[in-house]
């Protein structure tokens, strides 16, 4: 990548998110910036407004955006330059005002070495903007420059949050900063205002629902639009959407066959689970659309084209959901795995009980089990998919919500929550709280991942894998809980039907 691709994506970004008018004050780092604007004021895209002091510059950009309601932008070099920008950023986000500060900087390797017009600009305005979006010449891709940029400015105009003011776009350029300009693109973003308006409307070309961790009512939602249009739904194992007819089974590995033929994906909660999700996520040809009535949205791909609060779908071709349900998966299923584990887990509980999955390989497992009308309601921790805390936290969903909780998951993710496995005595606890645990000796997950490969076999065991060995039944049963263990699917059908609080499954 180069910064004069950075410049001209950062143009054509800011143009398809709405914003007409930029204001540059002169100087070297932001020299590919500069270069991209003038061009496309040439060419009538924007419009270019050159002011040699920074303070003059903001302002201008402030009655801009005061006069039009749309976001303005404002570009300086690095330096003292930036600070030139506070009174005018302090007055946007005060008075409600879109302001978008680009203050271009030096790469993050020279910060604090003494380089040349080198400072700290990440943090500089504090409370004063509502937000910072950092990007780089020297990481990501020109779908993520854009994506950055179009985040920017959403949430300068208050698009999902109501609330407008200035956000500052650090912009790290390396050398050189000129060169030649990549053609300009397209890039659009259409992002809906956040509650009380009308839902987006799609066309009904090929589309797909894709749940991934939510809430109930998200994923009930979710189900809704798939089945009320006619569309596949592909619903991850915590999206509280895996049910109904409009669900597929295993649509991960459908996807493999038929990702290229999708031409639309309807994007609900926050799905993350698996690389053909990625890879559908951050596919070219394909429409994304964010359903949320959150502040920001999920865009692990950085495709976005429409973020919306709710979304109107026409009727799909009854052929497309066809396809999907005619698409047949069975995994070699020797021995006693984990696959079996989830299977009798959900077979286990209806719609009465709560399922808590532990965020490793036993989740992905659940993720081909088959399809229940009366699924239990499932939850996760998949903000960041870390493994601590499963237990503790099925333990507060509990508490509140009254219903019987099972907690899913591995031997090292419960390792990382034993405390969790303590109940004071003087303290409030759940009426039913059940933990399964797979033991499969250690992080099986990197097993399929590329520090699984034979080449690195010498060191697996030592620092990915970890087997630890720990008996984690008599852990339990020392705590107090009624623990058993088992090693086949008859042995663990049995224990679920028990009043095992604790089971530990030994594959």
């Amino acid at each position: 990548m180069s910064s004069i691709e950075l410049g001209s994506t950062i143009l054509d970004a800011l143009i398809g998110a709405g914003v007409t008018d930029l204001v540059l004050a002169p100087g070297s780092r932001s020299a590919a910036l500069a270069l991209a604007v003038e061009r496309a004021d040439r060419e009538g895209r924007i419009r270019l407004h050159v002011r040699i002091d920074e303070r003059v510059a903001a302002f201008t950009a402030l009655g801009l955006g005061k006069a039009s309601g749309r976001t303005a932008a404002v570009v300086t070099t690095s330096g003292t330059a930036v600070a030139n920008l506070v009174p005018a950023a302090m007055e946007a986000t005060t008075g409600g005002l879109p302001l978008l500060l680009i203050t271009a900087d030096r790469p993050a390797y020279a910060v604090g070495t003494g380089a040349s017009q080198t400072g700290e600009q990440v943090g500089l305005f504090g409370t004063t903007v509502l937000g910072v979006v950092r990007l780089s010449s020297d990481s990501g891709t020109p779908d993520a420059w854009a994506a950055g940029v179009h985040r920017a400015v959403a949430l300068a105009e208050g698009r999902r949050t109501r609330q407008p003011g200035a956000v500052q776009l650090n912009v790290e350029f390396e050398a050189p900063m000129v060169g030649e300009l990549p053609p300009s693109r397209q890039r659009p973003l259409n992002v809906a205002r956040s509650a009380g308006h009308e839902a987006v409307e799609l066309d009904a070309r090929r589309t797909v629902v894709l749940a991934g961790d939510a809430p109930p009512a998200v994923g009930a939602e979710a189900r809704a639009l798939a089945e009320v249009s006619g569309a596949p739904l592909l619903a991850e194992p915590t999206s509280n959407a895996r049910s109904g007819g409009n669900a597929v089974p295993a649509y991960r590995h459908a996807l493999l066959e038929l990702a290229d033929e999708i031409e639309r994906v309807v994007v609900f909660g926050h799905p993350t689970l698996s690389r053909p999700v990625s890879a559908l996520l951050a596919s070219r040809h394909t429409e994304v659309v964010i359903v949320s009535d959150k502040a920001t949205w999920i865009d692990p791909g950085h495709r976005a084209a429409v973020v919306a609060d709710r979304v109107v779908l026409e009727p799909q071709d009854p052929a497309w959901l066809a396809r999907w349900r005619s698409a047949t998966w069975e995994p070699s299923r020797g021995g006693f795995t984990q696959r079996h584990v989830a299977d009798a887990v959900l077979a286990s509980l209806d719609q009465g009980d709560d399922l808590m999955f532990g965020s490793s390989s036993i989740i992905r497992a659940a993720d081909v089990s088959p399809i229940r009308d009366d699924a239990p309601r499932t939850y996760a921790n998949r903000g960041l998919a870390g493994i601590d805390g499963t237990i503790a936290t099925a333990t507060g969903l509990a508490l509140v919500n009254g219903r019987p909780m099972t907690v899913l998951l591995g031997d090292l993710t419960a390792q990382h929550d034993l405390g969790a496995l303590v109940r004071p005595p003087s303290e409030p606890w759940p009426q039913r709280l059940r933990v399964v645990v797979v033991d499969d000796q250690g992080g099986s997950i990197f097993r399929k991942l590329e520090q699984g490969a034979p080449e690195y076999a010498h060191a697996f065991d030592r620092v990915f894998l970890t087997p630890q060995g720990a008996d984690l039944a008599a852990v339990a049963g020392a705590l107090g809980w009624r623990s058993v263990t088992v090693s086949d699917a008859t042995a663990l059908d049995a224990a679920l039907a028990s009043d095992a609080e604790f089971i530990l499954a030994r594959l």
